[in-house]
């Protein structure tokens, strides 16, 4: 459908510009109307070859910190009383993503057109998650939308400083770790080549590490083209792998066991959970659609499993504090801690307990990451440069050894 830029006045008379999408000029120009809105220039967009190549590959899609702001701009539009078309397209005219801007004004025409919101905002499932449709949707029912939006906004704010946190202590190690590999792959293939030229000068026996090292080199030297086409091919392989149903749910178990990080990237995986099941219990979403909502919110496919067993048990009349044990996730303090919320009815309470218990877990293990990491790493680094040394310096002993005798 064509696209309209345009720049008119609104109904205070203010100076306002956009973007339209319509069949026609003309209606672009009463949908323009339609809004409250008087044009003074509609200019058809000359119409490209198709999305952009960065829309293509996901690379404007919005940004958690773009869906954070637009729920906190709705929570101030709904509580202010402002009419929800009305605030929509000030917001869409506003929004810097393109993306998301295009969603909004799509919006927009649901409404018009008589659809309730959230079910205009479940037409955009790569933006919106059911999570957040289903709060939106018990607001609109029970009148409480502002609420809604203000504890999607509170759930998804701490939900972003949790995996900024998951990130950064992920960050460090990876980043040495390439920083290694790099390190080992320049020296394999330019430098050790270099002593083996001045270690064949001497027509002797070189040393078993030396002989090893200097055929490890040869090999990098002469097929690093084959090195780093198989290792591009088996991170595009692991990638396919990673996306199947079974690739994904064991590489995400997977990941939890890893040292020291898996168990950071677990609570903070049962954080997510707990806040999100908090929120949802809390709004008046029903417990079993809740756990479904929240299920596909976690992130992780091995934790998704694991919930929807507990859904099941749930179905069938289990406790929420027997189907947790069940699901072997849990420490036994968050066990009691949900026990007890289900004999004074406090559940949604308890879960938040439960949620603030595993960040503050996590907060502490990131804080205190490079104490655990730094030693191994160094370690590590201290290992793979003695190997190195003694390959390439070796020789050099044996020689002035030689001399002297």
């Amino acid at each position: 459908m064509p696209r309209f830029d345009y720049t008119g006045r609104d109904s205070g008379g203010g100076r306002v510009s956009g973007a339209i999408e319509a069949g026609t000029l003309d209606a672009a120009v009463a949908q323009l109307f339609d809004r409250g809105i008087t044009p003074l220039e509609v200019d058809e967009r000359p119409a490209g070859g198709g999305p952009s190549l960065q829309r293509r590959l996901g690379l404007e899609q919005p940004k958690r910190e773009d869906i954070v702001l637009f729920t906190r701009q709705m929570y101030t539009l709904t509580r202010s009383g402002v009419p929800l078309i009305r605030g929509l397209t000030q917001l869409a005219e506003s929004t810097r993503n393109p993306v998301l801007a295009e969603a909004i004004f799509e919006i927009i025409e649901d409404l018009e057109s008589g659809r309730e919101l959230a079910g205009a905002l479940a037409r955009h499932p790569r933006i919106f998650d059911p999570l957040y449709v289903s709060i939106v949707r018990v607001g609109e029912s029970s009148g409480r939308l502002e609420e809604a939006f203000e504890r999607i906004h509170t759930y998804l704010d701490r939900e972003k400083e949790t995996l900024e946190s998951i990130k950064a202590a992920v960050r460090y190690p990876m980043i040495v770790i390439v920083a290694m590999g790099v390190a080992v792959f320049i020296l394999m293939t330019y430098v050790i080549p270099v002593f083996a030229r001045v270690y064949d000068k001497f027509n002797t026996q070189l040393p078993l590490p030396t002989r090893v090292l200097i055929s490890i080199s040869g090999f990098f030297a002469a097929y690093w083209w084959l090195i780093l086409a198989g290792v591009a091919l088996a991170w595009y392989g692991f990638q396919v792998w990673k996306r199947t149903e079974n690739g994904q749910l064991a590489w995400d178990r997977r990941k939890l066991g890893f040292p020291v990080i898996g168990s950071i990237l677990l609570r903070g995986t049962l954080a997510r959970f707990a806040r999100a099941f908090s929120m949802a219990y809390r709004s008046g979403v029903p417990i079993l659609e809740a756990m479904n909502v929240v299920a596909s919110a976690v992130d992780n496919a091995w934790v998704t499993r694991k919930v929807l067993d507990m859904r099941e048990g749930i179905e069938h009349g289990e406790p929420l504090s027997r189907v947790a044990a069940r699901a072997a996730v849990f420490t036994p303090l968050v066990l009691q801690m949900l026990a007890v919320g289900e004999e004074t009815g406090r559940i949604d309470e308890m879960v938040d307990e439960v949620a603030d218990f595993y960040e503050r877990e996590v907060d502490y293990d990131v804080r205190n990451l490079s104490t655990l990491i730094e030693p191994v790493l160094t370690i590590g680094l201290g290992i793979l440069v003695f190997l190195l040394a003694l390959g390439v310096f070796l020789p050099m002993w044996d020689l002035g050894q030689a001399a002297l005798h």
